[in-house]
């Protein structure tokens, strides 16, 4: 089973059905692939996943961060770390994640695993979100298991294993490259049309050129 980060929290909310209203196919989200194009644009245009104009659902968010829908829907309803780019509400819509989100999801997951409380991830939460996105790279955060520093040098790094106080370490931007090659393999949706991207999943091409050989 897997933990939510707080063992106090006991069973979940029941699902409520809404009645689903009627829509015409021009409201129906539009499906696309990898790279997309902008209107009026002859070129192709290929998004990166860190783009601002691209959100992942709460499935995608779980695959490529390695957490539980019921960890990710805890997390929300608790105000650990809520999807920047749509919420929840109203009822009818889907919570739509960021890149950033999604890293910091993962980020999460790993301090869970070393046995960091929830307490001090929701204050290294807070403070990773705060930092301009193109620190975040540079970062490294090290923990004792009950404690999280920031570290931006190598030299900090050294400091805090000689002290004692580093027995787990993340580097950000590692994690972020490797969030990168995942998320550029699942789908995405475009934040300013609502346009659903297929990603490219080279391991998927491949099996299809050899079912096609047989």
């Amino acid at each position: 089973m897997s933990s939510t980060g707080d063992d106090a929290a006991v069973g979940g909310l029941c699902a409520v059905h809404m009645p689903r209203t009627a829509r015409t196919v021009s409201d129906l989200p539009r499906v696309g692939r990898f790279p997309a194009v902008q209107p009026g644009q002859p070129a192709i245009e290929r998004l990166a996943p860190t783009s601002e104009l691209l959100g992942f659902r709460g499935p995608t968010a779980c695959a490529a961060a390695g957490i539980t829908y019921r960890q990710l829907d805890y997390w929300a309803r608790t105000g650990l770390l809520e999807p920047s780019v749509r919420t929840a509400y109203p009822a009818t819509s889907q919570r739509l994640y960021s890149f950033r989100d999604v890293l910091l999801l993962k980020i999460v997951k790993r301090l869970l695993d070393a046995g960091v409380s929830l307490q001090n991830i929701r204050v290294a939460v807070a403070h990773l979100q705060s930092a301009d996105q193109a620190d975040l790279t540079g970062l490294t955060l090290m923990c004792d298991g009950a404690t999280v520093y920031e570290c931006t040098t190598p030299q900090q790094v050294v400091d805090l294993l000689k002290g004692g106080q580093g027995v787990f370490g993340i580097a950000v931007g590692a994690v972020w490259q490797e969030l990168e090659l995942t998320l550029g393999r699942l789908h995405a949706e475009r934040t300013d049309t609502g346009e659903t991207l297929v990603g490219n999943d080279p391991a998927d091409e491949l099996a299809q050129r050899r079912n096609r050989a047989v």
